[in-house]
């Protein structure tokens, strides 16, 4: 049921710009403040819940995970164009907030590789990295793992 995944995500969308627009009507801004973010957070929310309860049938997921992966682009795209045709009016002071703010991405980004580097993976997961890479040959049942059978 593809269609239930996709009325899922549309009533989270609705929800999302509805409870957007009222955030903005209260912090006294003319327009929807993090509409889109809601919207996903409830969908995120939503799609746990339906697992949790085991409701969540493949074709439901399927309609949810392909309409978030088109959704969130276009939509991340659409705003952040909105937002560089009004930060432009801004002056100098956007430019200096978004250098620093790339500047910290990188460096949160670095930082969290180093912590959480890990060593040398399996042999399996050393296979499949070079495999993924295109530098491995292809398989042979030589190196096959044996095969035990259980008695009993």
């Amino acid at each position: 049921m593809i269609v239930l995944g996709v009325a899922l995500l549309a009533a989270c969308t609705l929800i999302g710009v509805y409870l957007g627009d009222l955030l903005g009507i209260v912090l006294g801004v003319k327009a929807n403040v993090g509409g889109v973010g809601i919207a996903m957070i409830l969908l995120i929310a939503a799609r746990l819940w339906l697992s949790r309860r085991g409701r969540l049938t493949r074709g439901v997921q399927f309609g949810v995970e392909f309409w978030a992966g088109m959704y969130i682009p276009i939509v991340v795209a659409m705003a952040a164009q909105q937002n560089v045709v009004a930060a432009v009016s801004g002056g100098p002071i956007v430019l200096i907030a978004a250098t620093g703010s790339l500047v910290l991405c990188f460096g949160a980004v670095a930082l969290l590789s180093r912590i959480g580097r890990r060593g040398p993976g399996s042999a399996a997961v050393e296979h499949g990295g070079s495999v993924i890479g295109g530098d491995a040959d292809a398989p042979d049942a030589t190196r096959a793992a044996p095969v035990v059978a259980r008695e009993g």
